[in-house]
Formats: structure tokens, sequence, C-alpha cells
């Protein structure tokens, strides 16, 4: 067995998201002032893409992103330039542990429909010439079950929760084949939701269903959007309690949600959260098929820059084998170093030195 496994996800890997650099949170007060145009912010972004595409291809990962540098949150960027999704500022922003969010969200204003001319297809094709065929480009964006997050539906455009999923479902079919067409062969979905239905103090979403039939809809979402994909392009879910300057948002095992979805959901792996007792033990993990999705365990935090100790991430990861082989396995921090533009509290040199850790640890657990 040896590290490149030729196929995402790799045994190291990483979820998608880096810390912004200076330059770019300076261009974009600087955009918002009115000093710069959007072309100059946009080349700014570029030239910080470029640099951090290099930087993780130096410290050793077979695949790469583009930091999410040219959004704000990670999900609110994408999901407003859907037809029929705008984005707002709400009275309030969601409760973390210690500290709230920014106040910002999306809704729906009308009936929703993929956008041909959505930004993220364009930037990603930018982003792929960057990369080039150094090194595999991966592109994540908010699974579709965000969009039954509580407040999202507008239930005067569709009372009917059945209407609403299969026009979710077409969308992000018209999503993926977009970014397959643009040359995209390694896609994640961020998943919040489904993490949060795990959760006890997460409340339903405003449709009624019981948790139960919420969980098996989430499943019926994500099949459907992967129904026909193309067969080269490998498609991921990264499970997350919330990520936003170091604190989080809930906690809960997997338990509620892995005999349904780890079980049955049509993914190629799943990236999960494994870095405090926050995430339960892994048992859950026996519900993953033999020979089905890797897993891949998010061992390393990327709250805070301290290197974990290697014996016992190699004691955890012997303990992860008892469910699922060691072959069907993959390391990556458990969520991604800035979730949005504010980042989490730890410094660029330890963002890098915890990659290339990640990285180093995986070559000796698998040679």
């Amino acid at each position: 067995m040896t590290i490149a496994k030729g196929k995402a996800p790799f045994r190291a890997d990483h979820v998608g998201s880096l810390l912004r650099p200076e330059s770019i949170h300076k261009a974009r007060k600087d955009f918002k002032e009115g000093t710069i145009t959007a072309q100059e912010l946009y080349d700014i972004e570029t030239t910080e893409i470029t640099r951090v595409v290099d930087k993780q291809i130096e410290v050793g990962l077979q695949a790469v992103t583009d930091g999410e540098f040219r959004r704000r949150f990670w999900h609110t960027d994408f999901l407003e330039h859907l037809t029929g999704v705008e984005g707002y500022i709400p009275e309030h922003g969601f409760k973390f542990k210690g500290e709230d969010t920014e106040a910002y969200d999306v809704r729906v204003t009308g009936k929703i429909s993929f956008n041909s001319d959505h930004p993220q297809i364009k930037e990603f094709i930018q982003f792929n010439e960057i990369v080039g065929d150094r090194a595999v480009a991966k592109q994540t964006i908010p699974s579709p079950n965000q969009l039954f997050n509580a407040g999202i539906r507008n239930l005067e455009v569709y009372p009917d929760i059945e209407e609403f999923t299969k026009d979710v479902i077409q969308i992000y079919r018209e999503t993926i084949q977009a970014f397959y067409d643009a040359g995209c062969r390694y896609l994640q979905l961020d998943d919040v939701y489904i993490a949060g239905l795990n959760a006890p103090e997460i409340p339903f979403n405003d449709s009624g269903h019981s948790r139960e039939e919420l969980i098996e809809l989430a499943l019926r979402v994500i099949n459907g959007v992967l129904e026909d994909k193309p067969e080269d392009l490998v498609i991921t879910t990264h499970l997350c309690r919330g990520n936003y300057r170091s604190k989080w948002a809930f906690e809960g095992s997997y338990a509620k949600i892995a005999p349904t979805l780890f079980a049955k959901e049509k993914v190629d792996g799943f990236f999960l959260e494994y870095d405090d007792d926050r995430s339960g033990d892994f048992e859950p993990l026996q519900h993953i098929p033999n020979g089905g999705p890797q897993v891949v365990l998010g061992l390393f935090t990327s709250k805070h820059g301290e290197l974990e100790d290697k014996e016992t991430i190699k004691a955890r990861f012997d303990e992860a084998t008892q469910y699922v082989p060691a072959e069907q396995l993959c390391l990556s921090p458990q969520c991604g170093f800035a979730s949005t533009h504010h980042g989490n509290i730890l410094t660029e040199e330890e963002q890098w030195e915890k990659l290339k850790y990640i990285v180093e640890i995986s070559k000796e657990l698998w040679g």
C-alpha cells in the first residue's frame, strides 16, 4: 500500500479553506471603501491563490484548493448566486460557543434554479489552470442539504417540501455537471445541516417533519443529486459542527445518522470531525460499507496551531480500524482553517506546519 492511491480522497487530505493573508483582508477593505476596483481585488486574490497552491504542493498535498480566498463565508457566496436565492443581513448571527457569528445568511425569494453564469464555475477554471498537472484541483461547495436549514426555504414560494426538494436536486445535478465540464474531478459537499441532525440542541427546520424523516430526506437529496454523476468525478461529503474563529456551534456523535447516511449515501468519501470528544467515538463507523466510501478521519484540529501527539494520533487511527479497514481510511484536519474570512486563531506558519505534519504521519502509517 502506498500513500498515492491515485484517486481522491488521498491518504493526507484537507477540507479546503485556508487563512486569508493580510493582503486579501486589506484589499477587501479597500474595495468596500471604493479605493480599488473589483478587478484589482480579483487580481490580488489570484496572486494569493497562486501562492497557496504552490505552498500546498510544497508541503506534500496531492489535492489542493484555492483556500476559498474569493469567499466571505464557506456557503453563502455559493448559495446567494443561485437563481431565486439572496444574501441578507439578519438581526443576529448564529450562536457559537463563546461567540455569535457575523450576521449574514441566505433566503429563498422565488422559484430556485441553477445559474449558468455562476461565478464560482468561472473561478474554478482559472484555479484549475493555476494548478495544472501538479496536483488535483479540489472544489468545495455547500451541500444541497444546507438549503433545508431553518429560515431559508420560503414557505409562501414552497409550501410543499417535495417541490422544494425536487428543485434543489435539479440545481445541484446541473451544478455538478457544470463543474465537471469546467474540468473539476474532485468535488466536496460541505454539510453542517446533516451533522446538526445528530445534535439534540439543534432545532428541526421549518418543515414540521421529525428528525428521522429529515435524515431520510437528506439521504434522498444527496443520492438524487449523485444519480448519473460522471464516473470519473470524485464527490465527498464533509460533516461539520461549526467552525468560526476557533469556536464551534454544537456537539453530538454520528450515531443518529450513521445507519442511514453512512450506510447508504453514495459518495466516494466522508470527511468526519474527530478532533475532540464532541464527535463521540468511532463506533458509528461500523455502518460504512466494507469497500465503500473512504473515511477521512479529522483527527487533527484546525482550531489551534499546536501539533497533536503523534502516538495519540496513531492509537486513535488503530482504534478506527476496528470498524473500517486501514486501506479505506485517510487523514485530514477536522475542518478548514478559515470557514469564514475571519479565520481561526492560529498563524499561517502553524497552518502549514499542521498540514505538513499530516502528510508526514500518513506516510508513516501507509508507507
